[in-house]
């Protein structure tokens, strides 16, 4: 697939097939391209926790308060991501700029994650709801979480759905010499 392709056919699963799990060499892949992203002055401020089996579960169960996320559930796969200090140059640029370029950095790892992910034949969903203590405790990390990925192989069927999107005009202005 090329990007454009990858671009047409990603979009955010809520049918995952429970009983295929995931490939180790296509959660490598996936790895592999989440390292090779972008981040401000190369710092990665970030860890991927890959969780599978029962802690997947209860990861899972840490995204479904108040009713939300109920597909999260036949994920086979989580990945919580969650944030590390900036090296110094970073940290310095945040503080110049008054800019957040963890929030930058993961939003891109998150994009290179789920690209991979489509070019590999998986489903994914990002999820940004979620209870931070217990995701803490059970990825036994100290720092803050910033997003969930579900990862796995949509239902049997699961058809694309058409993209909603705003028109080029109205996300673009073109500005000439």
């Amino acid at each position: 697939m090329n990007f454009k392709e990858i671009a047409e056919n990603r979009q955010s699963c809520r049918a995952y097939d429970p009983s295929r799990p995931v490939e180790s060499e296509k959660l490598e892949a996936i790895l592999a391209s989440a390292r090779l992203s972008p981040s401000a002055c190369n710092g990665q401020p970030y860890h991927i926790t890959v969780c599978q089996g029962e802690n997947a579960k209860r990861v899972a169960k840490a995204t479904q308060s108040m009713g939300m996320n109920k597909f999260a559930s036949d994920a086979p796969v989580m990945l919580v991501i969650s944030e590390k200090p900036y090296v110094k140059t970073a940290a310095l640029g945040a503080k110049v700029k008054n800019n957040d370029y963890r929030s930058i950095d993961i939003g891109i790892l998150a994009a290179y994650i789920t690209a991979e992910a489509t070019a590999q034949g998986l489903g994914t969903c990002m999820l940004g709801w979620f209870e931070d203590a217990k995701l803490r405790e059970i990825c036994g990390v100290d720092a803050p979480v910033r997003l969930v990925i579900t990862l796995g192989y949509p239902v049997e069927g699961d058809k694309l759905r058409p993209k909603k999107r705003k028109e080029i005009e109205e996300l673009a202005t073109l500005l000439k010499n």
